[in-house]
C-alpha cells in the first residue's frame, strides 16, 4: 500500500524543478513500502542519496535567491539527513525493521509537513524573486 496518497492535488509547488524532485522521492518510498525486506534494503541508499542530493540542491536555491528563513530549513534538512544515516547505519547491522518502521512511520508525515511549510514558503519566495528579477518590458520607439 502506498505511503503518500495524492501527490498530484496536495504536494504541487509550482517548481517544476522541485516538484520532479519530490514526485521521484514519493515514488520511491510507495515502491519501498511495498518491498521485500532484501528489496528495502538494496533501496534504502538510493533514499538516502537522493535526499542528500535533493536537499544540496534545495540549499542552493535558497542561497541563490536570499531565502529569508534559510538557517531554520538548512537545519530541518540536516536534522532528517542525520536519521536517515544513523538508520542507514541500522540496516548494515540487519535492524531492517527499525528502519522500515522509520520509512512506513516517520518519512510520510514528515514529507506532508516539510512540503507544505518549509518547501512551500520556499517556492513563494522563488516565485517571487523570479518576478523581481524579471526585467521590464522594452518601450517601443517609433
Amino acid at each position: 500500500m502506498p505511503l503518500i496518497l495524492d501527490f498530484e492535488s496536495r504536494f504541487l509547488l509550482g517548481i517544476p524543478a522541485m516538484d520532479h524532485v519530490h514526485r521521484e522521492l514519493v515514488e520511491l518510498l510507495n515502491r519501498m513500502a511495498d518491498a521485500g525486506n532484501a528489496t528495502f534494503a538494496y533501496l534504502y541508499p538510493d533514499l538516502v542519496n537522493h535526499t542528500h542530493a535533493h536537499f544540496a540542491n534545495e540549499e542552493v536555491l535558497m542561497r541563490q535567491s536570499g531565502f529569508p528563513a534559510m538557517q531554520e530549513h538548512m537545519d530541518e534538512h540536516a536534522r532528517l539527513r542525520g536519521e536517515l544515516d544513523a538508520f542507514g547505519q541500522a540496516l548494515d547491522g540487519r535492524r531492517i525493521d527499525a528502519t522500515r518502521a522509520f520509512v512506513a512511520q516517520q518519512l510520510p508525515a514528515w514529507f506532508a509537513r516539510h512540503t507544505t511549510t518549509m518547501d512551500s514558503a520556499l517556492a513563494a519566495h522563488l516565485k517571487g524573486t523570479a518576478r523581481i528579477k524579471k526585467p521590464p518590458p522594452q518601450e517601443i520607439v517609433r
